[in-house]
């Protein structure tokens, strides 16, 4: 943990400071965590600018596409100048902007069964932006592996869902606990392919970056064992409560 802050760093995190759930401890160790966020969409995008403001010491980001048009109707992160350059080369310039202290991992390159584990090894959190079932088994069997703790989310039309997973633990759930079965046809299937209000990627990436930070410090309520459900067409939040599943392939 750094033994001080300057005192540009307890202006830059003054409001975080005042909190009593954080302080000057809590702000040190934020300064000393490192965060792995697996896709710069629309997830990726608020999530890692909320952790990049808020302090924390080093955010690996991983995406091998460039930006599209049609990204920038929830992709926050970028502009109409980002078009058809690389997700994450022009994500690691704007997280930097926002607090040139931190520091930024690049990972431009599809994240697979052969690098996932050699990757996450390095962080504290892993942060799950991905818009596929493929994507958030494959990172969700190597948190487990890795006894790694997992922020995950979807995203589909108004509706959010958010989740902390600690698999690895006896009394929870992991992600394939709670989606078990998908239907092979829909192995692949993309969130967005259903489409989305830009809004609600904002607000899954907000509660995702509040839970990072609440992991790290280890303090209120975590979704750890819960599904935040999120439907903002009708305003309606509901909350639901998993157990471990006892037939799970993976963390049986």
């Amino acid at each position: 943990m750094l033994k001080k802050l300057s005192d540009i760093d307890i202006q830059r995190y003054a409001h975080q400071i005042i909190l009593k759930n954080i302080g000057i401890d809590g702000q040190k160790k934020l300064l000393t965590s490192k965060v792995f966020i697996l896709g710069m969409g629309g997830l990726g995008s608020p999530v890692s600018m909320y952790l990049a403001s808020a302090g924390i010491g080093t955010l690996g980001i991983a995406d091998f596409d460039n930006v599209e048009l049609s990204n920038l109707q929830r992709q926050i992160i970028y502009d109409q100048n980002s078009i058809n350059k690389s997700k994450v080369e022009i994500s690691k310039k704007k997280l930097l902007l926002l607090n040139p202290k931190i520091k930024v991992d690049v990972y431009k390159k599809k994240i697979t069964k052969k690098n996932i584990n050699k990757i996450i090894k390095k962080y504290d959190v892993i942060v799950d932006g991905s818009d596929n079932f493929k994507t958030k088994y494959l990172i969700n069997d190597s948190c487990l592996k890795n006894k790694k703790t997992l922020i995950s989310a979807a995203l589909r039309g108004f509706e959010a869902q958010i989740t902390t997973i600690k698999g690895w633990i006896k009394t929870y759930p992991c992600y394939r606990c709670m989606f078990p079965e998908i239907n092979k046809n829909d192995y692949n299937e993309n969130y967005q392919d259903c489409g989305i209000v830009g809004g609600i990627a904002g607000v899954a990436g907000s509660f995702q970056s509040v839970e990072v930070i609440k992991d790290i410090l280890k303090i209120g309520n975590p979704l750890t064992g819960k599904l935040l459900i999120i439907d903002l067409l009708t305003n309606r939040f509901k909350k639901i409560n998993f157990k471990k599943n006892k037939k799970c392939v993976i963390c049986k």
